[in-house]
């Protein structure tokens, strides 16, 4: 079982920058493919960032790719979401979930499990 918690979002201005930290509960965190997504209104979730249980591997959409770095740090069961240059086109609530897959993954219907999510507004 593992639980999800997000934060970190919040307004800022196009151009700016926002780190987002998911902390994660449960002992298995460190066998878990972490992801991000997004969803704004009226649209699908989107996958934006994943990574691989060891870090050592990253997969990034080509939306974001260059501008968004996610990252992890076992020892604190935290996967982070670092966020530059900053577009209006980024804004939404911005989710992380867990896999218990031994790849990464880009389809949501594939993670086991959610945090609640935290919204980013990026104003022009």
């Amino acid at each position: 079982q593992v639980q999800l918690v997000e934060s970190g979002g919040g307004l800022v201005q196009a151009g700016g920058s926002v780190r987002l930290s998911c902390a994660a509960s449960g002992r298995t965190f460190s066998r878990v493919a972490m992801g991000w997504f997004r969803q704004a209104p009226g649209k699908e979730r989107e996958f934006v960032a994943a990574i691989r249980w060891s870090g050592g591997s990253t997969l990034h959409a080509d939306s974001v790719k260059g501008r968004f770095t996610i990252s992890r740090d076992n020892a604190k069961n935290t996967v982070y979401l670092q966020m530059n240059s900053l577009k209006p086109d980024d804004t939404a609530v911005y989710y992380c979930g867990a896999t218990f897959r031994a790849t990464m993954t880009r389809r949501s219907d594939e993670y086991d499990y959610w945090g609640q999510g935290t919204q980013v507004t990026v104003s022009s």
